[in-house]
């Protein structure tokens, strides 16, 4: 077993024996990873991470014992560590498990490869690489009541002119802070929000179906020229860029990827500050990278209102961060607070 402190340490948990020797043979033959461990049930993770202290882990979502929200949520009350919950299947109740463990810690999702599937391999070859680098804290049981959020004072908008759109980027930690920031806003809030969430393809409808039944507003993906209503919530298709016209339609677009990112959420942002300039609110949220901050500074400077995430709460404080150093961002704030500020935000005359 090697103790190169460059070389990063993986567990892997699949109650499939197929599955299990393909994911070992792919994280073993990528250069700089190294199986440490090997499981088929959720109690094995949990096991295998309190004795082996992986740099990470890539969790099956449904296994006998523990599933991978069990799995995630007993690892992160004892043994922080990043998890990647690897799944086949992307049924509803699969999809189900997949977000509830994203809301209880794990860090990101990813399509488990086939056989011949080097593309995907890829894929997630990388997603282990990267979440192994991103430091997580304990989570406690979920049935502890958080701390009451103290109430925030909307920023003063420089123009007169009412909200008419918002726009939102999250990537790493991502789904729990989207709905965070959404649960406060009512059915009937007055203007339509546009979202982009970094997933893995085939993810983009299980968010859009696990987010809808988190809050009170209807979420749904996007169609290529929808006109965006009051109260609605849309994010793209997969591995399609979100912006709309100067006439206030959807565009979806298949566009050159920012960084490897599609969508980004720099057409987004760049995209609002174009059609609504004063009148578009950004919100960027946690997440690794700087996307979202080229299209924030277009849209600050067409006078349009810009919110960031708290670093304290963020599980990867880099796209708030940047864009708070490039002075783009109005106000920092959590997600619980986010949203009663967007509704007093579009209450404002």
């Amino acid at each position: 077993m090697s103790n190169d402190p460059n070389v990063i340490r993986v567990v892997v948990v699949d109650d499939s024996p197929t599955a299990r020797d393909l994911l070992v043979a792919i994280f073993e033959s990528a250069g700089g990873l190294q199986v440490v461990g090997v499981g088929k049930t959720g109690a094995d993770a949990v096991r295998l991470v309190r004795r082996l202290q992986p740099d990470v882990v890539s969790l099956d979502a449904v296994m006998p014992v523990l599933n991978g929200l069990e799995a995630t949520r007993e690892i992160m009350r004892t043994r922080p560590t990043p998890i990647v919950i690897v799944t086949g299947s992307l049924m509803d109740t699969d999809r189900e498990v997949i977000f509830a463990a994203l809301q209880a810690g794990a860090l990101a999702a990813a399509r488990k490869p086939g056989l011949d599937d080097p593309d995907t391999a890829a894929e997630l070859v990388e997603k282990v690489r990267l979440m192994a680098r991103v430091p997580v804290v304990r989570r406690w049981s979920h049935d502890r009541r958080p701390a009451a959020v103290p109430a925030v004072s909307p920023p003063v908008r420089a123009s007169r002119a009412s909200v008419g759109v918002i726009g939102m980027a999250a990537s790493t930690g991502g789904p729990t802070a989207l709905a965070a920031t959404l649960k406060p806003l009512k059915r009937d809030f007055p203007v339509p929000i546009l979202v982009v969430q970094h997933v893995a393809n085939g993810f983009a409808g299980g968010l859009a179906v696990w987010l809808n039944d988190q809050v009170a507003l209807s979420v749904k993906l996007a169609g290529h020229g929808d006109r965006p209503q009051p109260g609605e919530v849309l994010l793209p298709p997969d591995d399609y860029h979100i912006q709309v016209n100067l006439n206030g339609l959807v565009e979806l677009s298949k566009a050159e990827p920012y960084k490897g990112l599609r969508p980004s959420a720099n057409y987004l942002f760049h995209s609002l500050a174009r059609a609504y300039g004063s009148r578009a609110v950004g919100v960027i949220l946690t997440g690794m990278g700087d996307d979202g901050a080229d299209g924030l500074q277009a849209l600050h400077a067409a006078g349009g209102m810009v919110l960031a995430q708290e670093e304290k709460s963020c599980v990867v404080f880099g796209m708030p961060r940047e864009a708070i150093v490039r002075g783009a961002v109005d106000q920092i704030l959590s997600p619980e607070q986010i949203g009663p500020a967007l509704q007093q935000l579009v209450a404002q005359p």
